[in-house]
């Protein structure tokens, strides 16, 4: 179990911090509207987490029990699709792109709904879950379920974690982002390594 958390955590932590809409989004609404603002939309991004834990959850707990071929190819989509990811973001622009500007005070119940809503509509992160989730599992012939939701939680709370002190630091790092402009492409080739890493970890496993 250890050995197959470890690496998860790693990879999750990594792939947390990197920049995407959602963290920033919470950046930018710490900037805007302060802290607690960022805090709470954090907060409403990672309960959504919630929904797609449970999609893949017994969704793919299913399959697992039905046939180990369908499993493999399950963790071989996985990496397939994490190295398409690698790709995109080597395609990108690493210009981290974001503006305080016109953005509007909700109320803090707003911006949880907000959050949670943007994150459970958005059907790339069941996606992603899908093709992550799977090659962490310590033990598939096993309770599947619980170990998803294990993983489930485990990744909600980094979130949880890292978005939470990109809000109470909005200030501080969108500062630094605007005096090293290089930043933007060092943490473009750290999500390219993560999902190539990834990618190879779960195909190999």
């Amino acid at each position: 179990m250890l050995e197959q958390l470890f690496p998860f955590l790693t990879a999750s932590i990594l792939l947390t911090i990197s920049p995407g809409p959602d963290i920033i989004y919470v950046m930018v609404q710490g900037i805007a509207n302060g802290k607690k603002h960022g805090l709470i939309t954090a907060l409403g991004l990672a309960t959504g987490l919630i929904i797609h834990t449970s999609l893949v959850a017994f969704g793919v707990s299913a399959i697992i029990k039905n046939s180990e071929t369908l499993f493999f190819i399950i963790k071989l989509f996985g990496s397939i699709y994490l190295f398409y990811l690698a790709w995109k973001v080597f395609r990108s622009d690493p210009k981290i792109a974001y503006s305080a500007e016109g953005i509007k005070s909700k109320s803090l119940l707003s911006l949880f709904k907000q959050g949670f809503v943007m994150n459970v509509l958005n059907p790339k992160v069941t996606i992603f879950f899908l093709a992550f989730f799977p090659g962490f599992l310590w033990e598939p012939n096993g309770n599947t379920v619980i170990q998803f939701y294990m993983l489930g939680a485990i990744f909600m709370l980094l979130t949880i974690f890292i978005f939470g002190s990109v809000a109470l630091l909005a200030g501080k790092i969108s500062t630094y982002l605007k005096k090293h402009q290089h930043s933007g492409l060092v943490l473009k080739w750290l999500q390219i390594a993560v999902f190539i890493g990834i990618a190879t970890f779960i195909l190999f496993h």
